[in-house]
C-alpha cells in the first residue's frame, strides 16, 4: 500500500494497480485505468457466468440512476471482468459539472425522501405485480421457441425497467436514511451508529411475511403427530413421505403456494445460474425442519424487534438536550418518522426486484435452455447461461451457426477454474476522491477494506478483522456454508461463516448463534438482518471463509470487529 501525506493525497494518486505478470488486466483505455475497480462481492462473491455479465448487471441501469438524480457524486457505475469476477467502479463527473448539479440534487432529493412511499404504494408496485403476473402465467412449455425468445425481449425490458425504479427506491430511501443520520449528529452528536442501527430496523414487510407463513405451517406440523415425525426424517425424503398421508397432501399444497409466493430467489441473487426455490422446494423443507428442531418463535421474535426498536428510540429522546428547541426537537422528529417508514423498503426491493426480477428471468432463460436442449443443441437447459445474450439470439435461428455445447463446455471449466483462486479485491488507480468522498462504497465496507489491508497482514492465523455490525459477543462452533446443500448441516448455536449472504439465506438465521462474512458494510444484508435477529456479526473481514474451518471453535465482537479462532 502506497502511503502518502493528506495534501498529496487530495491531488494524486494514493495507489495504483493495474495487473501485473501473474495477474494481467485487460484495460479498455487509458481513462479506464484511472477509475477505482472493487470486488463485487456483496453482489458477485462468486465467478460470474457469461450471460449473467452480459444481461444481468445490476450496474447497467446506474447511469440512468445519476442522470435522473442529478447526483453530484457520480455519473455512472461501470464494471470489469477480472479473472471472472465482477469489479465494479463508478465514474465520477467533471468537477464544475458536479458542483453546478449539486444544487438540483439537493433540491429534489428531499421530494422523493417524503414522496415515494405513496408512489411506490399506487403506481410503482402496481406495475411491478402486473409485470409478474404476466411472465408466471406465460405457458413456455407449450410455446413455440420463437414465441419464448420473444418473452426473452419483454423479459428483459422489465429487467430494465424493475432496476430503473430499485434506484429511485434506492436513492429515496438513502437520503431518508442521510437525513436522519444528519439530524441525529447535528441534535445529539456524533458516535451513535449502534443506536440508529437499532432503531432502523423492519418489522413488516416481505421478508418478514415469508418468515411469518413458515411459521404458520411449522405450528401445524407441530400440531399433528404424523408431520412431525415426517419431518424427523432426512430432508431429501421429506416430500415423498408427505405425499402418503392426507395431512401431508394439504402441506405439500401449502409448500407449493409458498414457493410461488416466496420461492423466487435462489441462493446467490445477482446470477442466472443458480435453481430457485420455486423450481426446487428443497431449502422450503429445510427451513421447516429448523424450525420444527427449534421450534422457532415467529410472534416473539417479532415482539423482540419492536421491544427493543422502542427503547432505541426511548433512549435517542433521553439524549435530546433539555435545552434544545421545539423546532428542533420536531426536525429530528419528522426525520425519524420518514425514515422508519422507508426502512421497509430494503427487504421490499430485494423481494421485488434483486430476488423477484432476476429469478424470473433466470425462469426464461432455462424455458429457453430446455427447448434447445431438447432439440440437442445443448446438453443442458442451464447451458444457456454459458452463452451471451446475442449468441443466444443468432442459435435460436439457427441451430448449426455455431458449436455450442464446445463452447458451453470451455466456459463452464474456465468459471469452475477461476474458484480455486481468490478474486483481486480492487484494481485501477485509487484516489483521495475514489476512497473517501465517493459514499456508495461504504455498503462494501470501503475504504475500511483498503486501510486495513495492511493491519489484517499483521494478524496471526488465529485472528481476523473486520467490521462489527451487530453488537454482542458470541462464542461456539463455526460453520462454514458455501452452498445450500450446506444449509440442513447447520445446527442450532452454531456460527455462521460465508462470503455474503441475501434473503434467501434468513432461513439459518433463526438457529445461528451469530455471523461472520468475507464481505459487506454497515448496511449490508447480514448486517441488517443480523441486528433484526439480534445476533452479533461481524462483515467484511475478507478471507473468514479461507481461515475459519467449520468445526472450531471461534468468538467474534460485534462491537470490535473482531473475531477470534479459540480451538
Amino acid at each position: 500500500m502506497a502511503t502518502s501525506t493528506l495534501e498529496e493525497q487530495k491531488t494524486g494518486i494514493i495507489d495504483q494497480y493495474l495487473g501485473d505478470a501473474n495477474r494481467p488486466i485487460a484495460w479498455k483505455n487509458e481513462e479506464e485505468k484511472k477509475l477505482l475497480f472493487w470486488y463485487d462481492d456483496p453482489h458477485n462473491p462468486q465467478p460470474v457466468s457469461p450471460m449473467y455479465y452480459d444481461l444481468g448487471c445490476w450496474w447497467s441501469t446506474c447511469a440512468y440512476m445519476y442522470r435522473r438524480f442529478g447526483a453530484p457524486f457520480g455519473k455512472d457505475w461501470v464494471a470489469k471482468n477480472v479473472d471472472e469476477y465482477i469489479l465494479t467502479a463508478i465514474v465520477p463527473r467533471d468537477a464544475k459539472d458536479a458542483a453546478d448539479i449539486a444544487p438540483y440534487y439537493s433540491m429534489v432529493m428531499p421530494v422523493y425522501a417524503d414522496k415515494f412511499l405513496g408512489w411506490w404504494k399506487t403506481r410503482l408496485l402496481p406495475e411491478i405485480i402486473r409485470n409478474f403476473e404476466y411472465l408466471d402465467t406465460f405457458d413456455t412449455e407449450n410455446a413455440e421457441l420463437a414465441e419464448v425468445m420473444i418473452l426473452l425481449e419483454d423479459m428483459i425490458d422489465i429487467q430494465e425497467r424493475h432496476f430503473r425504479l430499485h434506484w429511485i427506491l434506492n436513492l429515496a430511501q438513502f437520503q431518508a436514511s442521510i437525513t436522519f443520520n444528519g439530524d441525529v449528529a447535528k441534535y445529539l452528536g456524533k458516535g451513535h451508529d449502534e443506536l440508529i442501527g437499532r432503531i432502523l430496523v423492519s418489522d413488516e414487510d416481505r421478508n418478514w411475511d415469508s418468515i411469518r407463513e413458515l411459521w404458520n405451517m411449522k405450528e401445524s406440523i407441530k400440531a399433528s403427530p404424523v408431520l412431525t415425525a415426517v419431518f424427523k426424517l432426512p430432508t431429501e425424503t421429506v416430500l415423498s413421505e408427505l405425499a402418503k398421508s392426507a395431512e401431508g397432501q394439504e402441506l405439500v399444497k401449502k409448500i407449493d403456494a409458498y414457493k410461488f409466493e416466496y420461492g423466487n430467489k435462489a441462493m446467490y441473487t445477482h446470477e442466472f445460474v443458480h435453481e430457485t426455490w420455486r423450481e426446487n422446494p428443497t431449502p422450503v423443507v429445510f427451513a421447516l425442519k429448523g424450525y420444527v428442531d427449534t421450534d422457532y418463535n415467529y410472534p416473539e421474535a417479532v415482539e423482540r424487534l419492536r421491544t427493543d426498536r422502542k427503547n432505541a428510540i426511548d433512549e435517542l429522546w433521553s439524549m435530546f438536550p433539555k435545552d434544545g428547541s421545539d423546532e428542533d426537537r420536531q426536525a429530528l422528529a419528522k426525520s425519524l418518522e420518514l425514515a422508519l417508514k422507508m426502512t421497509p423498503l430494503t427487504p421490499d426491493h430485494h423481494f421485488y426486484m434483486d430476488q423477484g426480477t432476476y429469478a424470473r428471468t433466470h425462469l426464461v432463460l432455462m424455458a429457453i435452455g430446455r427447448k434447445l436442449a431438447k432439440a440437442g443443441v445443448l446438453n443442458r437447459a442451464d447451458d444457456v447461461m454459458y452463452l451471451v445474450y446475442d449468441e443466444l439470439r443468432k442459435l435460436s435461428a439457427n441451430f448449426s451457426l455455431f458449436d455450442a455445447k464446445a463452447l458451453v463446455q470451455e466456459r463452464r471449466a474456465k468459471r469452475e477454474a477461476a474458484f480455486a483462486h481468490p478474486a483481486r479485491l480492487w484494481c485501477g488507480t485509487i484516489d483521495h476522491w475514489s476512497l473517501y468522498e465517493e459514499p456508495y462504497k461504504a455498503l462494501w465496507g470501503w475504504p475500511d477494506v483498503y486501510l486495513k489491508t495492511a493491519e489484517r497482514a499483521d494478524l496471526s492465523n488465529a485472528k481476523l478483522a473486520g467490521l462489527g455490525v451487530s453488537s454482542g459477543i458470541a462464542e461456539g462452533v463455526a460453520h462454514v456454508v458455501r452452498t445450500p446443500a450446506e444449509f440442513d448441516q447447520v445446527k442450532k448455536g452454531e456460527i455462521l461463516v460465508c462470503q455474503m449472504t441475501n434473503p434467501a439465506w434468513v432461513v439459518l438465521f433463526t438457529k445461528i448463534a451469530g455471523v461472520v462474512t468475507d464481505s459487506g458494510g454497515a448496511l449490508s444484508h447480514p448486517a441488517v438482518v443480523a441486528r433484526e435477529f439480534h445476533i452479533p456479526a461481524v462483515v467484511g473481514t475478507i478471507d473468514a471463509t479461507s481461515k475459519i474451518k467449520t468445526g472450531q471453535r471461534i468468538r467474534i465482537d460485534g462491537q470490535t470487529g473482531m473475531v477470534n479462532i479459540i480451538g
